[in-house]
């Protein structure tokens, strides 16, 4: 059965973005995103948020026509364009690139969409996240973790009362620091 995934990246310090939206501070160098590439090639599906999506499909559409693109850069645009994508807004009327609007997350659909997936599904985007963390559909957390710490910003999980515990899947630790982070949910088996 297929799996949802939420895969992000933090700071030490428990930050997914800085103040106004900074992520300068990713260090996503040749390796990692090489790394995600070969992982995400064989996903299902991404699910994003709007502003996920829009972010994304400001870039990632063309990003493989510039000569001057690193390979991995070359090699995501591809896969991102063809993955089919679920994005969930209220305001959205449409999107392109092998995409599906969603209006709301209901466990009853997402559900219904894993079971179809032809792989695991990627959830990009921490308010979405944070939708389906509530409603205990995330399988898996595939987090980086970037060696540094920037003090203040959005925090990748908000303050909860609700106690999810998790086993480890496994660690990775690259060449410039980063280290991802596997988890699963300990209630959930393969």
């Amino acid at each position: 059965m297929p799996k949802i995934i939420l895969m992000l990246s933090m700071s030490l310090d428990g930050y997914f973005e800085g103040p106004d939206h900074d992520i300068s501070w990713h260090r996503v160098d040749e390796e990692v995103h090489t790394f995600y590439n070969d992982h995400l090639r064989r996903m299902g599906g991404f699910l994003h948020g709007r502003v996920t999506y829009e972010l994304m499909a400001d870039y990632w559409p063309s990003a493989d026509a510039d000569p001057d693109a690193a390979r991995p850069t070359r090699e995501f645009a591809a896969i991102w364009r063809d993955m089919p994508k679920t994005v969930y807004s209220r305001t959205l009327d449409r999107a392109e690139w092998n995409t599906t609007v969603v209006r709301d997350v209901v466990p009853e659909e997402v559900r219904a969409l894993k079971e179809r997936a032809g792989g695991d599904l990627v959830v990009g985007g921490v308010d979405l996240a944070r939708s389906f963390e509530r409603f205990g559909l995330i399988d898996e957390y595939h987090v980086s973790v970037h060696p540094v710490l920037i003090g203040r910003g959005r925090p990748l999980f908000p303050p909860s009362d609700t106690l999810v515990p998790l086993r480890t899947l496994g660690t990775h630790a690259f060449g410039n620091c980063v280290t991802l982070l596997r988890y699963a949910r300990a209630d959930r088996r393969e």
